[in-house]
């Protein structure tokens, strides 16, 4: 199998940690920093609303830990739509989408919604000849919607 005949579902990964709108800025980061994710995709009853990067969250940071929980992340996502691609996408195509718009993850969507996330990092795996293996290639996508609580600093 060449680079040019891989699809985006045959690259992209599977296991996603996604998070709430309504979530903080510090509980997106906490996740990040425990799931050693990048990307966080924003999901609300099932429907992708974006992808929050670690950039995203370091560039809208201000204040301390008590203002960052009290801020949500679906506030830190433009109104610009950014691409998403289908799990029939080519490859090729994948990485000219990732190139153009300045993005380094792309959400891929299948019939019923989200189905995984690739980013520039599985677009170089694959290119440099890591290949999907067979049990990759086909299965359930398995999201995780975790919930941790932060321990703010008591006020005086």
């Amino acid at each position: 199998m060449s680079v040019e005949t891989l699809i985006a579902e045959q690259v992209m990964s599977r296991i996603l940690v996604v998070v709430k709108p309504e979530e903080s800025p510090l509980m997106a980061w906490e996740l990040m920093r425990r799931a050693n994710v990048h990307h966080l995709p924003v999901v609300s009853d099932g429907h992708l609303l974006g992808v929050l990067s670690r950039e995203d969250l370091a560039a809208s940071w201000s204040g301390g830990p008590w203002e960052q929980s009290g801020r949500q992340v679906g506030a830190l996502l433009t109104g610009e739509r950014r691409p998403r691609v289908l799990l029939d996408t080519p490859l090729p195509r994948v990485a000219a989408i990732l190139a153009d718009s300045g993005c380094d993850a792309l959400p891929v969507v299948g019939k019923y919604g989200l189905a995984g996330l690739i980013t520039a990092s599985d677009v170089v795996a694959a290119v440099a000849g890591r290949r999907p293996r067979p049990e990759d290639a086909a299965g359930e996508v398995m999201t995780g919607m975790f919930h941790l609580e932060p321990v703010l600093p008591q006020e005086s």
